[in-house]
């Protein structure tokens, strides 16, 4: 049994930090999908449609992780969140390539709900998976790189072991996070606020665990993560 969990520090310098959680086994992430497809492709129109014009750093959700990543000494114009950057992308050209439904799934939700969404393989974590601030022994290969590099200590990362998944914690992934076609045991964390949207991120939660047993026919475990319960086995 493997476990997901926030160090209890990080809720000292983010209180009001909290993750919905959906863990699916049994994943057909090889296959096409169109429902997924057309889901994602709707997402993509509506966002573009409804946000053209707007200042997407001012959306409720978005200024809140901004403000987040300064608490954390990031400065957000430099290290952009991925719901920010996901969504100026979008409304800059109205599209997004169909990847696999793992990613599709995740893109489409981080727009419906204007939300990180995350997709880690679960076979390709060393142990479990935290969220902590690093250490000098942890080391990140970002996408497309060939060498890794070590870390700095005190940045914010998903981590499993000393592999670092993600930097400035939802900034970039490392290119072994990579979703693939051969995935098939996702951890899905969705980053948020107690204060801001709390509400939305469940609801995309509880939203996701039911698509994807509808989708694939797989087992779904969901959870929620804060201050009081900072751990989820699975």
């Amino acid at each position: 049994m493997s476990c997901f969990q926030v160090e209890k520090q990080v809720f000292e310098r983010l209180p009001q930090y909290c993750l919905g959680v959906v863990v699916a086994r049994g994943i057909d992430n090889r296959s096409a999908n169109p429902a997924i497809e057309r889901m994602l492709e709707e997402e993509v129109q509506s966002f573009f449609s409804r946000f053209q014009d707007c200042n997407i750093r001012e959306l409720p959700n978005i200024k809140a992780y901004r403000q987040a990543f300064e608490t954390l000494g990031m400065n957000p114009n430099k290290f952009m969140c991925s719901i920010e950057a996901l969504a100026k992308r979008v409304q800059k050209g109205g599209h997004l390539p169909h990847i696999n439904p793992v990613v599709d799934l995740g893109n489409a939700f981080s727009l419906r709900y204007q939300l990180p969404m995350g997709a880690h393989d679960i076979s390709k974590l060393e142990g479990d998976m935290e969220i902590r601030f690093s250490t000098g022994e942890d080391h990140f290969l970002g996408m497309g790189e060939t060498e890794a590099e070590q870390m700095p200590e005190g940045e914010l990362v998903y981590v499993s072991g000393h592999t670092v998944k993600t930097r400035r914690w939802i900034w970039r992934q490392s290119d072994d996070g990579k979703i693939t076609g051969d995935t098939d045991f996702v951890l899905f964390p969705i980053d948020g606020f107690g204060d801001v949207n709390q509400d939305q991120l469940l609801l995309a939660r509880d939203e996701l665990a039911q698509l994807l047993v509808r989708e694939f026919d797989c087992q779904v475990q969901t959870g929620f993560l804060n201050r009081e319960q900072n751990i989820i086995y699975f």
